[in-house]
């Protein structure tokens, strides 16, 4: 399933896409006598698996009685929030997870023996469709970050590799997107990875069951039509089972966890000239049987004027 969390204008609610629609899950639930369901995605993820198959057993029986069209909006039609729009912590991220980015960044002189974690803020969090916020006081150097995106279903701690794969929800896009000279000037990378309105991700989160191996995916940058990254899943130097296992030897992950799992070659900073994002760009983030993820860049100044 592509489940999303989209909104009326008054109030957001959890769906699920059908083909161009979107189905409103609460809706279908009451038509179907299938009683409440969760009404946030972050309520489904922590209601554990027995409500994610009811959710799926729920569409299913709907589709069969030719009643999905009675909680159906076109997709083209409603307005997608992030699919989790404000999650419980930060975004967990990976830095340097690409062979041939850490080779472009010379950031190190040698392949990391473990991953290289920093986190995001949730207030940079953006919806899609909606502006990566430009604000040229603080930075003039907005760079791009495709990612994959990974949604942690089943908590623990210690996880082991074997077992990773298995506390894994579902998967998603994210643009990591970096003001590269706050990241310079500080030793550590948060604030240049967390400013305000910088943290793209959705349209919605593919659940495991329909990716067959996450570690195979073509996963793609483009700016203005023009691609700037393109590699496959294949080429992380570390893979989601074990960063998962990686990451959870000390530290307890929980459902609702987001992890963007690193990018690869083809950042604007390391290309000759620098290149990097201004007002009026639009970025491009698609992954192969996930789905893409797209915003325009623009003026802080003029974003907050119109709100």
């Amino acid at each position: 399933m592509r489940l999303v969390t989209f909104t009326t204008g008054e109030r957001d609610l959890l769906g699920a896409v059908d083909g161009s629609d979107v189905l409103d899950l609460g809706a279908l639930g009451r038509h179907e006598g299938s009683g409440s369901l969760p009404d946030s995605m972050l309520g489904l993820i922590q209601a554990g698996p027995a409500a994610w198959s009811r959710v799926g057993d729920l569409v299913d029986r709907a589709r069969t009685r030719g009643h999905l069209s009675d909680s159906a909006r076109p997709l083209s039609e409603v307005r997608l929030l992030a699919p989790i729009p404000r999650p419980a912590k930060n975004v967990f991220c990976l830095g340097l997870n690409y062979k041939a980015h850490l080779e472009e960044t010379a950031a190190l002189p040698d392949l990391p023996k473990v991953p290289v974690f920093f986190t995001k803020a949730v207030t940079s969090i953006v919806a899609p469709e909606d502006p990566i916020l430009h604000d040229a006081e603080v930075s003039t150097r907005y760079d791009w970050e495709a990612e994959l995106g990974v949604v942690i279903g089943l908590g623990g701690r210690r996880i082991s590799e074997a077992d990773a794969l298995n506390h894994v929800f579902g998967y998603t896009c994210f643009n990591d997107v970096s003001a590269r000279e706050v990241q310079r000037a500080h030793e550590q990378w948060f604030l240049g990875k967390s400013l305000d309105g910088t943290c793209p991700f959705g349209p919605w989160i593919v659940t495991a069951d329909e990716i067959a191996d996450p570690q195979a995916l073509e996963i793609e940058c483009r700016v203005n039509g023009v691609v700037k990254q393109h590699s496959n899943t294949s080429d992380m130097l570390f893979g989601i089972a074990p960063i998962i296992a990686s990451l959870s030897r000390g530290l307890t992950l929980e459902p609702g966890d987001l992890i963007a799992t690193g990018t690869p070659s083809g950042v604007g900073y390391t290309r000759r000239p620098p290149e990097y994002l201004k007002p009026g760009d639009i970025v491009e983030v698609e992954i192969e049987g996930v789905g893409l993820l797209r915003n325009p860049v623009a003026d802080i100044r003029q974003v907050s004027s119109a709100a």
